[in-house]
């Protein structure tokens, strides 16, 4: 079987069950960017061999986000034949960032994505999942769509913050915190003078 098959060079796409649709469909677009999510998870995960826990944890995540996109793309009348995700998937993504933030300091302020490779990827795979949440929404609004994919976009954006923090953390190193140093720092009378 070869890799590329050639149907889609008019700028479509086959869903699950064979219809054809604009490779810029909503429904493409939603299950094209979790995709993207897992590609980012698995780019993360390179940087925490050193945290088993932590790499564990995405792996078991990116599966279930494999899943997703199976069930997003089949067409409505086909998607409960993929509906694997439920609430318990969800209640254990809250478990999971309550554990990991027992080992961070209350957050006081906005920080910045960065120091370790490893959390910035965390922070990337974050914004992402963003992305994937906001895309999902707007196809729901057209479709139905399992509302347990939100909810799951919403808190896995949530514990990938925490991980990112974790991450940094386990590593030694503070996490950059907006604003830090003297970022926005308001000028003197002196200095806003030109010459």
């Amino acid at each position: 079987m070869r890799i590329y098959t050639r149907t889609g060079d008019t700028g479509e796409t086959g869903l699950i069950g064979g219809q054809r649709v604009p490779k810029d469909d909503p429904r493409v677009d939603a299950y094209g960017t979790v995709d993207e999510l897992n590609t980012v998870l698995g780019i993360a995960r390179c940087y925490l061999h050193d945290q088993p826990d932590l790499n564990q944890l995405l792996e078991h995540i990116q599966n279930e986000l494999f899943d997703i996109g199976a069930e997003l793309a089949a067409p409505p009348e086909r998607a409960a034949q993929f509906q694997s995700l439920e609430e318990r998937h969800i209640t254990a993504l809250e478990q999971a960032i309550d554990q990991l933030e027992t080992e961070l300091e209350p957050l006081r302020q906005f920080i910045l994505p960065g120091g370790t490779l490893a959390s910035a990827y965390l922070h990337f795979a974050r914004a992402v999942c963003r992305r994937a949440e906001r895309r999902v929404v707007h196809l729901s609004r057209l479709s139905t769509v399992n509302a347990a994919i939100i909810k799951y976009l919403n808190r896995l954006s949530d514990l990938l913050f925490v991980m990112a923090r974790v991450a940094n953390r386990r590593a030694g190193v503070d996490d950059v915190k907006w604003g830090e140093p003297g970022w926005r720092r308001k000028r003197t009378p002196q200095e806003g003078k030109q010459p």
